[in-house]
């Protein structure tokens, strides 16, 4: 199966790169191949042995694009797509704002026959989802698009619902989607540590997973990882809007998230001199405990808001949120008093797509309201001190998180034991501390002790040349887009 899939990421990957001459970006073509790819398999759903009612108007379906030419082929492509984005439900989500990118119709004409050799409807749904996740990957990597900061590395996603293991017949969130990464590890966790029944597979597939997603473009891959993987039906998972603006009433049983990267909040709006501003902004919710223009601050009240009682949360977070003051302060105290905040790992860095970024997930459960803390002691696994990782030669692997696994006890978390990396801090000793900061450290860090312990000349020799190789690459799409200007 896998050299199946890989075969087929390589044909298509290898079309991108002819595409580029033409200054179609990776995110673009990814995008190009959603489009077409849906309509491909929409069509093979209403042949034999499915026979299934058509869901796309016979005017914009894969035959009425398939079967034309030059200038005729781009028209109808175009009106195919402004045709199917004024659509609601899944169709909607995908088509949203769509627009062709592939602008030399031979090439478009040659994308459609590479598609069309292909029976994708007849693939395992394994398959299917291993080769889109396989562009999306490599999207990712494509650092001057800025994709990386929709793709969370998929390994760390696995440890994360290896330690949560979520239960049948249960609702998981993302407010933060992305591309759907969770969604996919908690689909695969359920169907292959359970044995479900015919109502739990409906479940999981028409009920399980809500997300929300900001970006029209990262929404709509999403959607279609998420249809590849056999989840959702016509009406769409994934809401196309902020879900930070209001509480949706929606409440869930599990929250697993990545929100996105950077401290502020904010909008574009066009000034009255025609020019683009960005405007920083706090959201004012009565169910907030401090207002405020920090993005993951405010995820954070955000998902405490949308978990049930006893519903659990694993949350990737910024360095800032565990020490910053005034909001930050407020925060993790009613975090701590209305939440049983069991769990802190410490990641490393060198782990995500953005260069730099110390981040951590914080582990919490929901709680009726009391008097009294629900927090009494929180973990912390340190990754980070003396761990050493870059995105291509020594990338974050499962196995690197299986310690933790261990630690973090998913079987009762209530029988852990301290090990050199994994240690336990009473409730009363962290709010002695300043600013109630979960910024905490034990293990001597040797690179500052002794130099002689850095990692080795031709591993930092490594990362200074991907450095370089990524800065390049940036330059070089700033060269590209000027030009095509």
């Amino acid at each position: 199966m896998a050299n199946e899939s890989n075969a087929l990421v390589q044909k298509l990957w290898n079309y991108c790169n002819v595409l580029r001459d033409d200054g179609v970006s990776y995110g673009d073509y990814v995008e190009q191949l959603t489009y077409l790819l849906f309509l491909k398999m929409a069509d093979e759903l209403t042949q034999p042995p499915y026979n299934k009612p058509a869901i796309i108007p016979s005017n914009m379906d894969w035959k009425s694009i398939v079967t034309k030419e030059g200038d005729e082929l781009e028209l109808q492509y175009r009106h195919t797509l402004e045709g199917l984005g004024k659509t609601s439900g899944m169709l909607g989500v995908i088509f949203r704002k769509a627009q062709n990118k592939i602008q030399d119709p031979a090439k478009l004409k040659r994308l459609l026959k590479l598609i069309d050799e292909e029976t994708w409807s007849g693939l395992d749904v394994d398959i299917k989802g291993e080769i889109y996740e396989g562009l999306l990957e490599r999207n990712a990597e494509d650092i001057k698009s800025g994709a990386g900061q929709y793709f969370t590395p998929r390994a760390l996603i696995k440890g994360l619902v290896e330690a949560i293991r979520p239960l049948p017949n249960a609702t998981i969130c993302d407010p933060a989607c992305g591309t759907g990464g969770f969604f996919l590890a908690a689909h695969n966790f359920l169907t292959h540590n359970y044995k479900l029944d015919k109502d739990e597979i409906n479940f999981l597939r028409y009920k399980t997973f809500k997300g929300w997603e900001i970006v029209d473009s990262t929404a709509r891959l999403c959607a279609m990882n998420l249809f590849l993987h056999g989840i959702g039906g016509e009406e769409s998972p994934i809401a196309v809007s902020d879900s930070l603006a209001s509480d949706s009433g929606d409440r869930f049983d599990y929250v697993l998230t990545n929100p996105p990267f950077g401290k502020k909040s904010s909008i574009t709006i066009i000034n009255e001199e025609g020019k683009t501003d960005r405007e920083t902004i706090s959201y004012e919710r009565t169910d907030f405990s401090a207002t405020t223009s920090n993005k993951q601050l405010n995820f954070v009240q955000h998902i405490k808001t949308i978990l049930k009682i006893n519903g659990k949360a694993a949350v990737v977070v910024p360095d800032n949120v565990l020490f910053e003051g005034g909001a930050g302060e407020t925060v993790r105290k009613n975090l701590l008093h209305s939440c049983d905040v069991h769990t802190l790992l410490r990641l490393p860095t060198g782990v995500f797509y953005a260069q730099g970024v110390k981040a951590n997930v914080i582990f919490f459960d929901k709680k009726p309201a009391s008097e009294n803390p629900w927090t009494k002691e929180l973990w912390i696994y340190d990754l980070r001190t003396n761990m050493h990782f870059t995105l291509k030669t020594n990338p974050l692997k499962f196995s690197d998180l299986e310690d933790f696994i261990r630690c973090y006890n998913p079987g009762n978390r209530f029988k852990r034991e301290e090990t050199k990396r994994f240690k336990k801090f009473s409730y009363e000793e962290i709010v002695k501390r300043d600013k109630t900061s979960l910024d905490i450290f034990w293990l001597k860090d040797d690179s500052i002790e002794d130099s002689a312990n850095l990692p080795a000349p031709e591993e930092l020799a490594q990362e200074i040349s991907e450095n370089l190789e990524d800065a390049l690459e940036q330059i070089r799409g700033i060269i590209n887009s000027l030009n095509n200007e």
